[in-house]
Protein backbone atom coordinates (compact mmCIF):
# COMPACT_ATOMS: atom_id res chain seq x y z
CA UNK A 1 0.00 0.00 0.00
CA UNK A 2 1.10 3.54 -0.67
CA UNK A 3 1.19 6.10 2.12
CA UNK A 4 -1.91 7.69 0.68
CA UNK A 5 -3.73 4.34 0.73
CA UNK A 6 -2.62 3.65 4.32
CA UNK A 7 -3.95 7.02 5.48
CA UNK A 8 -7.20 6.40 3.62
CA UNK A 9 -7.58 2.97 5.26
CA UNK A 10 -7.00 4.47 8.69
CA UNK A 11 -9.58 7.17 8.01
CA UNK A 12 -12.03 4.46 7.07
CA UNK A 13 -11.42 2.73 10.39
CA UNK A 14 -11.85 6.05 12.21
CA UNK A 15 -15.18 6.70 10.54
CA UNK A 16 -16.46 3.25 11.46
CA UNK A 17 -15.34 3.83 15.07
CA UNK A 18 -17.09 7.20 15.26
CA UNK A 19 -13.85 9.16 15.60
CA UNK A 20 -12.95 12.53 14.12
CA UNK A 21 -9.25 12.02 14.65
CA UNK A 22 -6.63 9.51 15.73
CA UNK A 23 -3.31 10.12 17.49
CA UNK A 24 -0.53 7.78 16.34
CA UNK A 25 2.46 7.77 18.77
CA UNK A 26 5.96 6.71 17.82
CA UNK A 27 6.35 4.57 20.94
CA UNK A 28 5.18 1.21 22.24
CA UNK A 29 3.75 0.20 25.63
CA UNK A 30 7.23 0.57 27.16
CA UNK A 31 7.97 4.02 25.71
CA UNK A 32 10.87 2.46 23.80
CA UNK A 33 13.03 4.77 21.75
CA UNK A 34 13.53 1.92 19.27
CA UNK A 35 10.47 -0.26 18.85
CA UNK A 36 9.93 -3.73 17.49
CA UNK A 37 8.79 -3.65 13.84
CA UNK A 38 5.16 -4.48 14.74
CA UNK A 39 5.00 -1.50 17.09
CA UNK A 40 6.46 1.04 14.65
CA UNK A 41 3.04 2.25 13.55
CA UNK A 42 4.15 5.83 12.89
CA UNK A 43 6.76 4.65 10.41
CA UNK A 44 4.31 2.29 8.75
CA UNK A 45 1.81 5.08 8.30
CA UNK A 46 4.06 8.02 7.41
CA UNK A 47 7.48 6.71 6.37
CA UNK A 48 9.20 8.65 9.17
CA UNK A 49 12.04 6.56 10.65
CA UNK A 50 13.14 8.80 13.54
CA UNK A 51 12.95 7.79 17.19
CA UNK A 52 10.65 10.54 18.50
CA UNK A 53 7.36 11.87 17.16
CA UNK A 54 3.64 11.38 16.79
CA UNK A 55 0.96 12.07 14.22
CA UNK A 56 -2.61 13.29 14.27
CA UNK A 57 -4.83 12.00 11.48
CA UNK A 58 -8.10 13.85 10.89
CA UNK A 59 -10.75 13.25 8.26
CA UNK A 60 -9.42 16.00 5.99
CA UNK A 61 -5.82 16.62 7.08
CA UNK A 62 -2.91 15.06 8.93
CA UNK A 63 -0.03 16.40 10.98
CA UNK A 64 3.28 14.97 12.19
CA UNK A 65 5.23 16.30 15.19
CA UNK A 66 9.00 15.65 15.52
CA UNK A 67 11.76 17.20 17.61
CA UNK A 68 14.71 19.31 16.51
CA UNK A 69 16.91 16.35 15.59
CA UNK A 70 14.54 15.38 12.79
CA UNK A 71 13.38 18.63 11.25
CA UNK A 72 15.48 17.99 8.14
CA UNK A 73 14.95 14.24 8.00
CA UNK A 74 11.16 14.34 8.32
CA UNK A 75 10.85 16.54 5.25
CA UNK A 76 12.79 14.00 3.24
CA UNK A 77 10.88 10.94 4.43
CA UNK A 78 7.28 12.13 4.78
CA UNK A 79 5.03 13.26 1.94
CA UNK A 80 4.37 17.00 2.51
CA UNK A 81 1.09 16.79 0.62
CA UNK A 82 -0.21 14.34 3.23
CA UNK A 83 1.37 15.48 6.51
CA UNK A 84 2.05 19.01 7.75
CA UNK A 85 5.24 19.11 9.87
CA UNK A 86 5.24 20.61 13.38
CA UNK A 87 7.88 20.79 16.12
CA UNK A 88 7.26 18.30 18.91
CA UNK A 89 8.20 20.74 21.68
CA UNK A 90 8.02 24.26 20.25
CA UNK A 91 4.60 23.65 18.66
CA UNK A 92 3.24 20.56 20.48
CA UNK A 93 0.14 18.57 19.67
CA UNK A 94 -1.68 19.56 22.87
CA UNK A 95 -1.26 23.22 21.96
CA UNK A 96 -2.46 22.54 18.41
CA UNK A 97 -5.57 20.76 19.75
CA UNK A 98 -6.33 23.64 22.08
CA UNK A 99 -6.13 26.14 19.22
CA UNK A 100 -7.63 24.12 16.36
CA UNK A 101 -9.84 21.26 17.58
CA UNK A 102 -13.57 21.75 17.03
CA UNK A 103 -16.30 21.34 19.65
CA UNK A 104 -17.64 17.80 19.71
CA UNK A 105 -14.60 16.21 18.10
CA UNK A 106 -13.73 12.71 19.33
CA UNK A 107 -9.98 12.07 19.14
CA UNK A 108 -8.95 8.43 19.58
CA UNK A 109 -5.82 7.23 21.37
CA UNK A 110 -4.42 3.85 22.41
CA UNK A 111 -3.69 4.63 26.05
CA UNK A 112 -1.11 1.84 26.37
CA UNK A 113 1.12 3.89 24.06
CA UNK A 114 1.36 7.18 25.95
CA UNK A 115 2.39 7.95 29.54
CA UNK A 116 -0.09 9.52 31.89
CA UNK A 117 1.67 12.89 31.81
CA UNK A 118 1.33 13.19 28.02
CA UNK A 119 -2.23 11.86 28.13
CA UNK A 120 -3.21 14.62 30.56
CA UNK A 121 -1.77 17.35 28.32
CA UNK A 122 -3.58 15.96 25.30
CA UNK A 123 -6.84 15.63 27.22
CA UNK A 124 -6.53 19.22 28.46
CA UNK A 125 -5.87 20.43 24.93
CA UNK A 126 -8.98 18.68 23.67
CA UNK A 127 -11.14 19.86 26.58
CA UNK A 128 -10.09 23.49 26.07
CA UNK A 129 -11.54 23.31 22.57
CA UNK A 130 -14.68 21.40 23.54
CA UNK A 131 -13.37 18.13 22.10
CA UNK A 132 -12.80 14.84 23.92
CA UNK A 133 -9.93 12.34 24.06
CA UNK A 134 -11.26 8.79 23.67
CA UNK A 135 -9.41 5.69 24.94
CA UNK A 136 -9.53 2.99 22.27
CA UNK A 137 -10.77 -0.50 22.97
CA UNK A 138 -9.01 -1.97 19.94
CA UNK A 139 -5.75 -1.42 18.09
CA UNK A 140 -6.62 0.18 14.73
CA UNK A 141 -3.43 -1.09 13.12
CA UNK A 142 -4.50 -4.69 13.67
CA UNK A 143 -7.26 -3.89 11.19
CA UNK A 144 -5.43 -1.77 8.61
CA UNK A 145 -1.85 -3.18 8.67
CA UNK A 146 -2.35 -6.32 6.60
CA UNK A 147 1.13 -7.83 6.97
CA UNK A 148 1.88 -6.58 10.46
CA UNK A 149 4.90 -8.41 11.95
CA UNK A 150 4.44 -10.68 15.00
CA UNK A 151 5.50 -9.77 18.52
CA UNK A 152 9.22 -10.39 19.11
CA UNK A 153 10.45 -13.46 20.96
CA UNK A 154 14.11 -12.60 21.44
CA UNK A 155 16.07 -14.91 23.71
CA UNK A 156 16.78 -13.78 27.28
CA UNK A 157 20.28 -14.30 28.76
CA UNK A 158 21.55 -13.93 32.30
CA UNK A 159 23.85 -11.08 33.36
CA UNK A 160 26.35 -12.63 35.79
CA UNK A 161 26.18 -11.04 39.28
CA UNK A 162 29.95 -10.57 39.30
CA UNK A 163 29.63 -8.42 36.17
CA UNK A 164 26.57 -6.57 37.51
CA UNK A 165 28.15 -6.03 40.90
CA UNK A 166 25.06 -7.12 42.85
CA UNK A 167 22.70 -10.09 42.89
CA UNK A 168 19.16 -9.72 41.62
CA UNK A 169 17.81 -10.71 45.04
CA UNK A 170 19.81 -7.96 46.72
CA UNK A 171 18.56 -5.41 44.20
CA UNK A 172 14.93 -6.44 44.71
CA UNK A 173 15.20 -6.20 48.47
CA UNK A 174 16.97 -2.85 48.26
CA UNK A 175 14.32 -1.32 45.99
CA UNK A 176 11.44 -2.96 47.86
CA UNK A 177 12.79 -1.65 51.14
CA UNK A 178 12.55 1.90 49.85
CA UNK A 179 8.87 1.73 48.85
CA UNK A 180 7.32 2.59 52.24
CA UNK A 181 9.46 5.68 52.45
CA UNK A 182 8.16 6.68 49.04
CA UNK A 183 4.54 6.30 50.11
CA UNK A 184 3.91 3.06 48.23
CA UNK A 185 2.97 -0.56 48.92
CA UNK A 186 4.19 -1.88 45.57
CA UNK A 187 6.03 -0.75 42.46
CA UNK A 188 4.64 -1.08 38.94
CA UNK A 189 7.50 -1.12 36.43
CA UNK A 190 6.95 -0.88 32.68
CA UNK A 191 10.44 0.05 31.45
CA UNK A 192 12.25 -3.03 30.07
CA UNK A 193 15.74 -1.74 30.87
CA UNK A 194 14.77 -1.20 34.51
CA UNK A 195 13.40 -4.73 34.71
CA UNK A 196 16.50 -6.16 33.00
CA UNK A 197 18.77 -4.34 35.47
CA UNK A 198 16.70 -5.41 38.48
CA UNK A 199 16.63 -9.10 37.54
CA UNK A 200 20.16 -9.31 36.09
CA UNK A 201 19.00 -10.34 32.64
CA UNK A 202 19.45 -9.04 29.10
CA UNK A 203 17.26 -9.62 26.06
CA UNK A 204 17.13 -9.47 22.29
CA UNK A 205 13.62 -8.44 21.28
CA UNK A 206 15.01 -5.47 19.32
CA UNK A 207 18.51 -5.47 17.81
CA UNK A 208 21.03 -3.23 19.63
CA UNK A 209 18.63 -2.83 22.57
CA UNK A 210 19.47 -5.77 24.86
CA UNK A 211 16.33 -5.79 26.99
CA UNK A 212 13.33 -8.15 27.03
CA UNK A 213 9.94 -6.52 26.56
CA UNK A 214 8.03 -7.17 29.76
CA UNK A 215 6.24 -5.68 32.78
CA UNK A 216 6.84 -6.22 36.49
CA UNK A 217 5.15 -5.70 39.85
CA UNK A 218 7.45 -5.57 42.88
CA UNK A 219 5.97 -6.10 46.34
CA UNK A 220 7.29 -4.43 49.49
CA UNK A 221 8.65 -7.77 50.73
CA UNK A 222 10.82 -8.20 47.63
CA UNK A 223 8.63 -10.72 45.82
CA UNK A 224 7.96 -9.92 42.17
CA UNK A 225 5.60 -10.95 39.40
CA UNK A 226 7.29 -10.70 36.01
CA UNK A 227 4.99 -10.50 32.98
CA UNK A 228 7.15 -11.95 30.21
CA UNK A 229 6.70 -14.51 27.45
CA UNK A 230 8.13 -17.81 28.73
CA UNK A 231 9.21 -18.78 25.23
CA UNK A 232 12.07 -16.27 25.49
CA UNK A 233 13.83 -18.45 28.07
CA UNK A 234 13.94 -21.90 26.55
CA UNK A 235 13.54 -24.87 28.87
CA UNK A 236 16.27 -24.30 31.46
CA UNK A 237 15.68 -21.55 34.03
CA UNK A 238 18.55 -22.48 36.36
CA UNK A 239 20.86 -19.79 34.98
CA UNK A 240 18.51 -17.02 36.07
CA UNK A 241 18.06 -15.47 39.53
CA UNK A 242 14.32 -16.10 39.78
CA UNK A 243 13.82 -17.05 43.43
CA UNK A 244 10.66 -15.27 44.63
CA UNK A 245 9.91 -14.14 41.07
CA UNK A 246 6.66 -15.48 39.59
CA UNK A 247 6.38 -15.61 35.79
CA UNK A 248 3.10 -14.64 34.12
CA UNK A 249 2.04 -13.94 30.51
CA UNK A 250 2.27 -10.28 29.44
CA UNK A 251 -1.36 -10.43 28.34
CA UNK A 252 -2.35 -10.85 32.01
CA UNK A 253 -0.55 -7.71 33.18
CA UNK A 254 -3.46 -5.28 33.44
CA UNK A 255 -5.89 -7.83 34.85
CA UNK A 256 -3.42 -9.03 37.48
CA UNK A 257 -2.62 -5.44 38.36
CA UNK A 258 -6.29 -4.79 39.02
CA UNK A 259 -6.47 -7.87 41.25
CA UNK A 260 -3.35 -6.87 43.18
CA UNK A 261 -3.74 -3.14 43.74
CA UNK A 262 -7.20 -2.73 45.29
CA UNK A 263 -6.93 -0.68 48.48
CA UNK A 264 -3.17 -0.25 48.06
CA UNK A 265 -0.82 2.45 46.80
CA UNK A 266 1.23 1.79 43.68
CA UNK A 267 4.39 3.67 42.78
CA UNK A 268 4.41 4.41 39.05
CA UNK A 269 6.60 6.60 36.89
CA UNK A 270 4.24 9.28 35.57
CA UNK A 271 6.61 10.12 32.71
CA UNK A 272 6.72 6.54 31.38
CA UNK A 273 3.95 4.32 32.76
CA UNK A 274 1.14 4.06 30.19
CA UNK A 275 -2.09 5.90 30.87
CA UNK A 276 -3.87 2.53 30.64
CA UNK A 277 -1.88 1.35 33.69
CA UNK A 278 -2.79 4.44 35.68
CA UNK A 279 -6.46 4.13 34.70
CA UNK A 280 -6.60 0.43 35.62
CA UNK A 281 -5.09 1.07 39.06
CA UNK A 282 -7.62 3.78 39.85
CA UNK A 283 -10.54 1.79 38.45
CA UNK A 284 -9.60 -1.15 40.69
CA UNK A 285 -9.67 1.03 43.81
CA UNK A 286 -5.93 1.52 44.07
CA UNK A 287 -4.04 4.72 44.78
CA UNK A 288 -1.12 6.28 42.90
CA UNK A 289 2.26 7.45 44.14
CA UNK A 290 3.68 9.02 40.96
CA UNK A 291 7.46 9.45 41.01
CA UNK A 292 10.62 8.67 39.10
CA UNK A 293 11.01 4.92 39.39
CA UNK A 294 13.39 4.01 42.22
CA UNK A 295 14.89 1.46 39.82
CA UNK A 296 15.75 4.27 37.37
CA UNK A 297 17.58 6.13 40.13
CA UNK A 298 19.40 3.07 41.47
CA UNK A 299 20.41 1.93 37.98
CA UNK A 300 22.05 5.30 37.26
CA UNK A 301 24.47 4.84 40.18
CA UNK A 302 26.83 2.29 38.68
CA UNK A 303 28.46 -0.35 40.86
CA UNK A 304 32.27 -0.65 40.97
CA UNK A 305 31.99 -3.77 38.81
CA UNK A 306 29.89 -1.93 36.23
CA UNK A 307 32.29 1.03 36.18
CA UNK A 308 35.23 -1.27 35.58
CA UNK A 309 33.28 -2.90 32.78
CA UNK A 310 32.78 0.47 31.09
CA UNK A 311 36.50 1.24 31.35
CA UNK A 312 37.51 -2.14 29.97
CA UNK A 313 35.09 -2.15 27.04
CA UNK A 314 36.01 1.42 26.11
CA UNK A 315 39.62 0.37 25.73
CA UNK A 316 38.55 -2.35 23.30
CA UNK A 317 36.27 0.09 21.53
CA UNK A 318 39.00 2.70 21.26
CA UNK A 319 41.29 0.17 19.59
CA UNK A 320 38.57 -0.72 17.06
CA UNK A 321 37.68 2.89 16.26
CA UNK A 322 41.33 3.93 15.96
CA UNK A 323 41.96 1.08 13.52
CA UNK A 324 38.89 2.19 11.57
CA UNK A 325 39.87 5.87 11.43
CA UNK A 326 43.40 4.98 10.35
CA UNK A 327 42.00 2.82 7.56
CA UNK A 328 39.54 5.58 6.66
CA UNK A 329 42.23 8.26 6.46
CA UNK A 330 44.17 6.13 3.99
CA UNK A 331 41.21 4.88 1.95
CA UNK A 332 38.82 7.82 1.60
CA UNK A 333 41.15 10.48 0.09
CA UNK A 334 42.58 8.06 -2.47
CA UNK A 335 39.15 7.01 -3.70
CA UNK A 336 37.51 10.45 -3.53
CA UNK A 337 36.53 11.71 -6.96
CA UNK A 338 37.09 8.31 -8.64
CA UNK A 339 34.54 5.93 -10.11
CA UNK A 340 34.66 3.87 -6.91
CA UNK A 341 34.57 6.35 -4.03
CA UNK A 342 34.26 5.14 -0.47
CA UNK A 343 30.58 5.34 0.48
CA UNK A 344 28.78 5.75 3.78
CA UNK A 345 27.54 2.16 3.84
CA UNK A 346 30.96 0.68 3.13
CA UNK A 347 32.50 2.80 5.89
CA UNK A 348 29.76 1.70 8.30
CA UNK A 349 30.33 -1.96 7.46
CA UNK A 350 34.09 -1.63 7.88
CA UNK A 351 33.68 -0.04 11.32
CA UNK A 352 31.46 -2.94 12.39
CA UNK A 353 34.10 -5.37 11.14
CA UNK A 354 36.78 -3.73 13.26
CA UNK A 355 34.54 -3.78 16.34
CA UNK A 356 33.58 -7.40 15.76
CA UNK A 357 37.22 -8.37 16.25
CA UNK A 358 37.32 -7.03 19.81
CA UNK A 359 36.81 -9.34 22.81
CA UNK A 360 33.39 -9.04 24.43
CA UNK A 361 31.74 -7.24 21.50
CA UNK A 362 28.14 -8.36 20.96
CA UNK A 363 26.52 -5.92 18.54
CA UNK A 364 26.31 -2.17 17.83
CA UNK A 365 24.63 -0.11 20.54
CA UNK A 366 22.64 1.75 17.86
CA UNK A 367 22.58 2.09 14.09
CA UNK A 368 25.79 3.87 13.13
CA UNK A 369 25.38 7.38 11.81
CA UNK A 370 27.78 7.28 8.86
CA UNK A 371 27.14 10.66 7.28
CA UNK A 372 29.03 12.47 4.54
CA UNK A 373 28.49 16.02 3.36
CA UNK A 374 24.92 17.29 3.60
CA UNK A 375 23.69 14.02 5.10
CA UNK A 376 25.54 14.88 8.31
CA UNK A 377 23.19 17.85 8.79
CA UNK A 378 20.56 15.27 9.83
CA UNK A 379 21.45 14.50 13.43
CA UNK A 380 20.15 10.92 13.38
CA UNK A 381 20.74 10.08 9.74
CA UNK A 382 20.87 6.42 8.67
CA UNK A 383 22.52 5.64 5.35
CA UNK A 384 20.60 3.58 2.82
CA UNK A 385 21.28 2.45 -0.75
CA UNK A 386 19.22 5.42 -1.95
CA UNK A 387 21.12 8.00 0.12
CA UNK A 388 24.59 6.37 0.23
CA UNK A 389 26.82 9.40 -0.32
CA UNK A 390 30.53 9.26 -1.16
CA UNK A 391 33.13 10.52 1.28
CA UNK A 392 34.69 13.45 -0.54
CA UNK A 393 37.38 15.99 0.29
CA UNK A 394 35.19 19.10 0.20
CA UNK A 395 32.99 18.35 3.25
CA UNK A 396 33.38 16.64 6.65
CA UNK A 397 32.47 13.05 7.37
CA UNK A 398 30.63 12.43 10.68
CA UNK A 399 30.57 8.99 12.28
CA UNK A 400 28.53 8.47 15.46
CA UNK A 401 28.66 4.88 16.66
CA UNK A 402 28.89 2.57 19.62
CA UNK A 403 29.06 -1.00 20.76
CA UNK A 404 27.23 -3.33 23.10
CA UNK A 405 29.85 -5.33 24.96
CA UNK A 406 29.28 -8.03 27.55
CA UNK A 407 30.64 -5.66 30.20
CA UNK A 408 29.33 -2.28 29.03
CA UNK A 409 28.03 0.04 26.32
CA UNK A 410 29.93 2.62 24.27
CA UNK A 411 28.91 5.73 22.31
CA UNK A 412 31.20 8.23 20.58
CA UNK A 413 31.28 10.62 17.63
CA UNK A 414 34.17 11.88 15.53
CA UNK A 415 34.05 14.28 12.59
CA UNK A 416 36.95 14.15 10.15
CA UNK A 417 37.99 16.24 7.16
CA UNK A 418 39.99 14.80 4.27
CA UNK A 419 40.53 18.06 2.37
CA UNK A 420 40.84 21.76 3.06
CA UNK A 421 37.93 23.10 5.14
CA UNK A 422 36.13 26.31 4.30
CA UNK A 423 36.34 29.29 6.64
CA UNK A 424 32.77 28.57 7.76
CA UNK A 425 33.61 24.95 8.60
CA UNK A 426 36.72 26.00 10.49
CA UNK A 427 34.84 28.62 12.49
CA UNK A 428 32.00 26.26 13.43
CA UNK A 429 34.20 23.25 14.22
CA UNK A 430 36.49 25.31 16.42
CA UNK A 431 33.47 26.52 18.38
CA UNK A 432 32.15 22.96 18.74
CA UNK A 433 35.55 21.81 19.97
CA UNK A 434 35.77 24.68 22.44
CA UNK A 435 32.34 23.79 23.82
CA UNK A 436 33.32 20.15 24.07
CA UNK A 437 36.50 21.01 26.00
CA UNK A 438 34.62 23.44 28.24
CA UNK A 439 32.13 20.85 29.46
CA UNK A 440 34.69 18.05 29.57
CA UNK A 441 36.83 20.26 31.84
CA UNK A 442 34.02 21.44 34.10
CA UNK A 443 34.27 21.13 37.85
CA UNK A 444 30.91 21.31 39.62
CA UNK A 445 29.23 20.70 42.98
CA UNK A 446 27.91 17.19 43.52
CA UNK A 447 24.19 17.17 42.73
CA UNK A 448 24.44 19.75 39.95
CA UNK A 449 21.72 19.28 37.34
CA UNK A 450 22.42 18.65 33.68
CA UNK A 451 20.67 21.79 32.46
CA UNK A 452 22.93 23.86 34.71
CA UNK A 453 25.96 22.58 32.80
CA UNK A 454 24.54 22.51 29.27
CA UNK A 455 25.56 26.07 28.41
CA UNK A 456 29.24 25.22 28.95
CA UNK A 457 29.06 23.30 25.65
CA UNK A 458 27.07 25.97 23.78
CA UNK A 459 28.83 29.18 24.83
CA UNK A 460 31.41 29.27 22.02
CA UNK A 461 28.68 28.65 19.43
CA UNK A 462 26.40 31.23 21.02
CA UNK A 463 29.19 33.79 20.75
CA UNK A 464 28.94 33.30 16.97
CA UNK A 465 25.13 33.37 16.92
CA UNK A 466 25.01 29.60 16.34
CA UNK A 467 23.46 26.68 18.22
CA UNK A 468 22.28 23.08 17.84
CA UNK A 469 18.75 21.76 18.35
CA UNK A 470 19.45 18.66 20.42
CA UNK A 471 20.64 17.81 23.90
CA UNK A 472 24.32 17.92 24.78
CA UNK A 473 24.46 14.50 26.42
CA UNK A 474 22.66 11.57 27.98
CA UNK A 475 23.13 8.67 30.34
CA UNK A 476 24.33 5.31 29.01
CA UNK A 477 23.27 1.89 30.28
CA UNK A 478 25.52 -1.01 31.31
CA UNK A 479 24.99 -3.35 28.37
CA UNK A 480 21.53 -1.82 28.34
CA UNK A 481 20.10 1.10 26.38
CA UNK A 482 22.54 3.60 24.92
CA UNK A 483 20.15 6.40 25.89
CA UNK A 484 19.50 5.88 29.59
CA UNK A 485 17.35 8.00 31.91
CA UNK A 486 17.19 10.01 34.08
CA UNK A 487 20.19 12.30 33.46
CA UNK A 488 20.49 14.67 30.53
CA UNK A 489 22.50 17.67 29.41
CA UNK A 490 19.99 19.90 27.67
CA UNK A 491 18.44 23.34 27.79
CA UNK A 492 15.27 21.85 29.25
CA UNK A 493 15.33 21.38 33.05
CA UNK A 494 16.53 18.02 34.34
CA UNK A 495 16.00 17.71 38.07
CA UNK A 496 18.25 14.71 38.69
CA UNK A 497 21.60 15.71 40.16
CA UNK A 498 24.87 14.29 38.92
CA UNK A 499 26.90 12.29 41.43
CA UNK A 500 29.93 10.00 41.27
CA UNK A 501 29.16 6.79 39.42
CA UNK A 502 26.89 8.33 36.79
CA UNK A 503 27.79 7.71 33.14
CA UNK A 504 27.13 10.44 30.55
CA UNK A 505 28.00 11.54 27.04
CA UNK A 506 29.19 15.03 26.06
CA UNK A 507 28.34 15.78 22.43
CA UNK A 508 27.99 19.35 21.14
CA UNK A 509 27.60 19.85 17.39
CA UNK A 510 26.66 22.17 14.58
CA UNK A 511 24.59 21.49 11.46
CA UNK A 512 23.99 23.54 8.33
CA UNK A 513 21.13 22.12 6.29
CA UNK A 514 22.14 21.09 2.79
CA UNK A 515 25.85 21.50 3.48
CA UNK A 516 27.48 19.70 6.41
CA UNK A 517 27.23 18.59 10.02
CA UNK A 518 29.80 18.14 12.79
CA UNK A 519 29.79 16.70 16.29
CA UNK A 520 32.39 15.61 18.85
CA UNK A 521 31.33 13.11 21.51
CA UNK A 522 33.01 11.33 24.38
CA UNK A 523 31.49 9.10 27.02
CA UNK A 524 32.43 10.12 30.55
CA UNK A 525 32.24 8.95 34.14
CA UNK A 526 31.27 11.37 36.90
CA UNK A 527 33.99 11.15 39.56
CA UNK A 528 34.59 12.84 42.90
CA UNK A 529 37.03 15.75 42.86
CA UNK A 530 37.61 18.15 45.75
CA UNK A 531 35.31 17.64 48.77
CA UNK A 532 31.74 18.18 47.61
CA UNK A 533 32.72 18.60 43.95
CA UNK A 534 32.78 16.40 40.87
CA UNK A 535 34.39 16.34 37.44
CA UNK A 536 34.22 14.21 34.32
CA UNK A 537 36.74 11.45 33.61
CA UNK A 538 36.77 10.36 29.98
CA UNK A 539 35.96 6.79 29.08
CA UNK A 540 36.46 7.34 25.34
CA UNK A 541 40.02 7.16 24.04
CA UNK A 542 40.03 8.04 20.34
CA UNK A 543 41.98 10.91 18.70
CA UNK A 544 40.04 14.09 17.91
CA UNK A 545 40.63 15.31 14.35
CA UNK A 546 42.02 18.86 14.38
CA UNK A 547 42.08 19.46 10.60
CA UNK A 548 39.18 21.92 10.84
CA UNK A 549 40.42 23.60 14.02
CA UNK A 550 41.75 27.14 14.11
CA UNK A 551 44.60 26.26 16.45
CA UNK A 552 45.49 29.92 16.99
CA UNK A 553 42.02 30.48 18.47
CA UNK A 554 42.58 27.94 21.24
CA UNK A 555 43.40 29.20 24.72
CA UNK A 556 46.40 27.80 26.62
CA UNK A 557 44.00 25.80 28.78
CA UNK A 558 42.24 24.33 25.73
CA UNK A 559 45.58 23.42 24.16
CA UNK A 560 46.70 21.79 27.39
CA UNK A 561 43.48 19.75 27.52
CA UNK A 562 43.98 18.45 23.97
CA UNK A 563 47.64 17.63 24.57
CA UNK A 564 46.89 15.78 27.80
CA UNK A 565 43.96 13.90 26.25
CA UNK A 566 45.91 12.85 23.19
CA UNK A 567 48.90 11.77 25.29
CA UNK A 568 46.56 9.50 27.27
CA UNK A 569 44.98 8.16 24.07
CA UNK A 570 48.43 7.34 22.70
CA UNK A 571 49.52 5.65 25.93
CA UNK A 572 46.42 3.46 26.09
CA UNK A 573 46.18 2.46 22.43
CA UNK A 574 49.70 2.37 20.96
CA UNK A 575 50.53 -1.16 22.10
CA UNK A 576 47.19 -2.60 20.94
CA UNK A 577 46.32 -1.11 17.53
CA UNK A 578 47.26 -2.74 14.26
CA UNK A 579 50.80 -2.11 13.00
CA UNK A 580 49.43 -0.08 10.09
CA UNK A 581 47.45 2.08 12.53
CA UNK A 582 50.43 3.04 14.70
CA UNK A 583 51.86 5.77 12.44
CA UNK A 584 48.42 7.34 12.09
CA UNK A 585 47.93 7.21 15.86
CA UNK A 586 51.27 8.91 16.51
CA UNK A 587 50.45 11.61 13.97
CA UNK A 588 46.96 12.28 15.32
CA UNK A 589 48.08 12.48 18.94
CA UNK A 590 50.94 14.97 18.44
CA UNK A 591 50.96 18.03 20.71
CA UNK A 592 49.22 21.06 19.26
CA UNK A 593 52.51 22.98 19.08
CA UNK A 594 53.85 20.43 16.58
CA UNK A 595 50.99 20.85 14.14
Amino acid sequence: MTTKEKVAALRGWMAAAGLDGLIVPRTDAHQSEVTAPRDDCLRYLTGFSGSAGLALVLSDEALIFVDGRYQVQVRQEVAPALFAVHHLYDDPLDGWLKANARPGWRIGLDTMLVPGSLHDRLAEGCAAAGASLVALDADPFDAVWRDRPPRPLGAIRAMPPEMAGETAGSKRMRIAGSLKGKGADLLVETLPDNIAWLLNVRGSDVPMNPVPHSFLVLEEDGRAEWFVDRRKFGNDLDAYELADVALSPPERFLDRLAETVAGRTAAIDADFAPQAVRARILAAGGRLAPQTSPITLAKAEKTPAELQGYRDCHLEDGIAVADFLAWLSAEAPVRAGTETPLGELEAEARLLAFRSERPGFLEPSFRTISAAGANAAMCHYAASPETNAPLETDAPYLVDSGGQYANGTTDLTRTVMFGVPTAEMRLAYTAVLKGFISLMSARFPAGTHGHQLDAFARRALWDLGLDYDHGTGHGVGHNLLVHEYPHRFARQPNLHGLTPGNIMTIEPGYYREGAFGMRIENQVEVVADAPGFCRFATLTFVPIDLTMTDLDALSPAETAFLDAYHAEVRAKLEAHVRPETRSWLLEETRPVAER
